[in-house]
């Protein structure tokens, strides 16, 4: 790897960084948000302790909806700065944070997400998360279709470490064991050729020494500008800019 990866990629190992001021913050109430999940999915509290808490959230839920919305796509994957933003500057937002911040698999900022820890080993990409009980599918087990997602996620990240990254072609989930809910998951994931516009690539998932799943994405690299056009059409199909 070059000492300065293209922006994609920076953007990718950016969401695994510290952060400080309003990012923490973001990170912080998604981890409560993430707590209520857990807890409201197993707790059998009482009606009117319920209707409290919902009345409480629902006039929050109000209030966050009075400020300005962010720019959700400071920072997305196509993206490829020569050079590091300027502090202060709308790009920094993404080294801070930004798209993939909000992630619903590795997102700090996202309740949804677990949030799955990455990290590059080498030419491979090794991850970990604990999914709670807000992901039951099989009792006591994860969902069969978030561990699909969580595949896609750490696939997509892997291949981003390709020449020219793209986007998700085709994703083969073969399920070799039920995944523990509350145990340490591992993944492993590595680029296994290219081919022109197609990245493929090869994950696995262990709970200790149990193979739980194994993962064959195909990828097709994304010519310049779609990713622009898709956030346009999302701006213009909300009225607002991002």
């Amino acid at each position: 790897m070059n000492d300065k990866p293209p922006g994609y990629l920076r953007r990718w190992r950016s969401n695994q960084l510290p952060v400080e001021g309003t990012w923490a913050q973001r990170r912080r109430l998604a981890e409560a948000m993430r707590l209520v999940i857990e807890r409201l999915s197993l707790s059998d509290a009482p009606e009117e302790e319920l209707a409290g808490a919902a009345e409480r959230l629902e006039q929050y839920a109000e209030h966050l909806g009075s400020h300005p919305l962010r720019r959700r796509y400071v920072g997305y994957a196509e993206s490829s700065l020569a050079e590091d933003p300027e502090p202060g500057s709308a790009d920094s937002e993404a080294l801070g944070g930004g798209h993939f911040d909000f992630s619903p698999f590795i997102g700090r900022s996202n309740p949804l997400s677990p949030p799955i820890t990455l990290f590059e080993d080498g030419d491979h990409v090794r991850g970990s998360a604990v999914f709670g009980s807000a992901y039951e599918g099989p009792p006591g087990h994860v969902h069969g279709g978030y561990v699909a997602g969580a595949f896609d996620e750490v696939l997509g990240y892997v291949q981003s470490l390709s020449s020219s990254p793209g986007m998700t072609g085709r994703l083969t989930v073969h399920y070799r064991k039920p995944t523990p809910l509350h145990e340490e998951l591992l993944f492993d994931s590595w680029v296994e050729r290219v081919e022109g516009r197609k990245i493929f690539t090869k994950a696995t998932l262990h709970a200790g020494d149990t193979l739980c799943a194994e993962a064959e994405g195909l990828f097709i690299s994304i010519k310049p500008g779609t990713f622009a056009g898709l956030v346009a059409k999302r701006q213009e199909r909300d009225g607002a800019s991002d």
